[in-house]
């Protein structure tokens, strides 16, 4: 299983993002908590639409979880769509991982 985690940072100490569409970073793990990869987010500014292409670009990721302080309506439903689980949560990125 791939979790994908909205982070403040590309550290996995980083904190959770409270704003999943517009994170700035994401932090992709293996269900054993080992970091797979770091992603800047492109969608981290700019105009409408980013809590669907963030879904786009995790699905393409073959990720199965996503965990973020918090999701849009609009993300919620594009994760949905494509079958991920969801889960929000506060905290430090890697013991959010480690307790799914």
């Amino acid at each position: 299983m791939k979790i994908a985690v909205a982070s403040t940072d590309k550290d996995e100490n980083s904190s959770i993002s409270d704003r999943a569409g517009r994170a700035p970073y994401y932090l992709i793990f293996d269900e054993s908590g080992k970091v797979l990869e770091s992603i800047d987010n492109p969608f981290s500014f700019g105009g409408g639409g980013a809590g669907f292409s963030v879904a786009k670009m995790l699905a393409d990721k073959n990720v199965d979880m996503v965990i973020a302080g918090r999701f849009g309506p609009k993300m919620l439903e594009a994760l949905k769509e494509r079958g991920l689980k969801i889960r929000e949560m506060n905290g430090n990125v890697k013991e959010a991982v480690l307790n799914v």
